[in-house]
């Protein structure tokens, strides 16, 4: 598959600020991997996907206290994916307890566990808060022996940390066959076969219900979904969601309690945000 690279400079005395929305705002109109640069960002979309007459209908280009944000975007081939990101990939530690790296990176035998990630176009290698976040705070949850849905797993990183975590069954699903490949082949990298990764979007979820129900996606998937894992979730069973600022917290609390979920607690990580939801 073939991607849109686009770069994003951003002329600001709030550039970590001006980053954080204009990259919300990418991703709710389907930009699926970012990467900090000195100027600004750059952001990843499926050339399929990519609509020049959406960039000019961000908010972020007319809120004059961000600065002024310029755009231009170059086309990148499939096969050049994976020496873009092992040009940019770096391991990273999360909480001391769990080491996210790349196969060409050495192991770190002072952690509990390493997650290896083959560096290609899918989202979730830890760098970004979000997935740092849910990383975090899946150490928390009681996942040993339990059910556990990915959705929208992208590089398949949290389903595998629930692999390592001992749990009994797990399904990890994304709609973009780009990251339903390299999820596969790290799963395979990681034997974590017990993993099934499914092409798609909610309506390929097999009739079952979950214990842990785990959703990295945006806000917008986030909110229109919610009925739909509140049906998969079992009696009792936890939702752990992110993608989502700390100031769409209260957005979304309010719709999954309409679900019929109940708000157990939330972390924060520059701006992002990461909340935890039970099934009453």
């Amino acid at each position: 598959m073939d991607y849109i690279e686009l770069t994003c400079k951003i002329y600001s005395d709030q550039l970590p600020l001006a980053r954080e929305i204009l990259m919300q705002e990418l991703a709710n109109i389907g930009y699926e991997s970012f990467m900090d640069t000195e100027t600004g960002l750059l952001a990843y979309i499926a050339d399929r996907n990519f609509d020049s007459a959406e960039l000019d209908n961000l908010s972020a280009l007319s809120d004059m206290k961000l600065g002024n944000i310029q755009f231009k975007w170059d086309l990148i081939k499939d096969q050049n994916w994976n020496q873009e990101w092992e040009n940019n990939f770096t391991p990273v530690l999360i909480d001391d307890k769990c080491y996210v790296r790349a196969t060409f990176h050495k192991p770190n035998p002072n952690v509990q566990y390493e997650i290896v990630i083959e560096p290609k176009m899918s989202f979730g290698t830890g760098h970004h808060e979000t997935t740092y976040l849910m990383l975090a705070q899946m150490f928390d949850l009681p996942i040993m022996g339990k059910r556990v849905l990915d959705m929208g797993c992208g590089t398949g990183i949290l389903a595998i940390l629930a692999s390592k975590f001992g749990a009994n069954t797990i399904v990890a699903i994304d709609i973009d066959e780009w990251a339903y490949r390299n999820a596969l082949e790290n799963i395979a990298i990681n034997n974590s076969l017990e993993i099934k990764v499914l092409l798609g979007d909610k309506s390929v979820l097999p009739h079952m219900k979950y214990d842990i129900i785990l959703a990295n996606i945006n806000r917008n998937i986030l909110l229109n979904d919610m009925v739909t894992y509140y049906e998969h979730a079992d009696n009792e069973g936890k939702l752990l969601l992110s993608g989502i600022y700390e100031s769409d917290l209260p957005m979304v609390t309010e719709v999954a309690q309409n679900a019929g979920f109940v708000f157990v607690r939330s972390s924060e990580k520059n701006n992002w945000c990461s909340a935890l939801f039970q099934k009453s």
